[in-house]
């Protein structure tokens, strides 16, 4: 019987505990949800607020005789801040030495045919086209590309093997020199930009129509440029504009017209200039 009682007073105890945890939680909610209110005002005063980005759609068309057409496979970039403020990489942009791709290849000896390759596709390298077998054998053959050819076939003992890998034969000034040469030219502009913006530098290329796509852009002032000068017919053009970016501003308004010449849709008018002559290689000798 002792056991019993025992069991029957420790059931009591636990009931009496439960009660007593249940009139506490009672009694302690009202405060609780006086205290709830704050929380969440407190929360949501410490949740960073969300700025809003726009994007700026360029549609880039240019002259050349009596032809217009989308400007493709070119790269433009947008710089923080006004033309004011940015108006040493203005200058810059705008003293920058205009090294055409007519010019580099000569100036490393090029055959005419290669410059002719080059050009045709609008390439700044032999990577920007597939060198077909018309461009190494009979009358149309590059001759920098026929000697590439038959170094592979040494190399790699057949023929279209040696053709696949040509570019691999070609010196590295023939094969993307060029290329390489401006993308120096490029970083030093770009990180001149951001030493005086302090922000990062954003870059776009323009599709096949010459259309393209800056997103996420901050609003706010920017400068739009290509840089380095596109050639385009027998001249090159630089862009260099003032920009503005609204918050909420949307890819489906009407796009930002850029042009080589005036027009009352353009909203960026680049400067031309004639391209230059080119030297001749210097001989060994001399």
């Amino acid at each position: 019987m002792t056991v019993y009682k025992e069991l029957f007073v420790l059931c009591i105890q636990r009931m009496l505990g439960s009660v007593r945890r249940r009139l506490w939680l009672l009694m302690a909610l009202p405060a609780i949800l006086l205290l709830i209110p704050g929380t969440i005002a407190f929360a949501q005063s410490s949740t960073t607020p969300v700025v809003s980005t726009g994007v700026l759609r360029l549609r880039v068309k240019v002259k050349s005789g009596d032809s217009t057409k989308g400007l493709s496979r070119k790269r433009f970039f947008l710089i923080k801040g006004s033309l004011e403020q940015n108006k040493s990489i203005a200058n810059s942009i705008d003293q920058q030495r205009a090294l055409t791709r007519d010019c580099y290849y000569t100036s490393i000896g090029a055959s005419s045919a290669l410059i002719s390759w080059l050009k045709e596709g609008d390439c700044e390298s032999v990577y920007c086209r597939e060198i077909e077998r018309v461009d190494v054998e009979g009358a149309k053959a590059v001759p920098e590309f026929a000697s590439a050819l038959a170094a592979g076939e040494k190399e790699f003992g057949r023929n279209e093997l040696a053709l696949k890998w040509l570019t691999t034969s070609l010196p590295e000034k023939l094969r993307d020199g060029f290329y390489k040469t401006r993308q120096t030219d490029l970083q030093v502009l770009i990180k001149q930009a951001e030493a005086i913006s302090g922000a990062r530098v954003l870059s776009v290329m323009t599709d096949r129509n010459g259309t393209a796509y800056f997103t996420d852009v901050g609003p706010g002032t920017y400068v739009l440029s290509n840089l380095l000068p596109t050639e385009i017919g027998a001249s090159t053009v630089s862009w260099t504009c003032e920009v503005q970016i609204k918050q909420g501003d949307l890819a489906t308004e009407r796009p930002y017209l850029v042009s080589n010449r005036k027009d009352k849709n353009v909203r960026c008018v680049g400067v031309e200039k004639p391209l230059p002559v080119c030297e001749a290689p210097k001989s060994a000798g001399s």
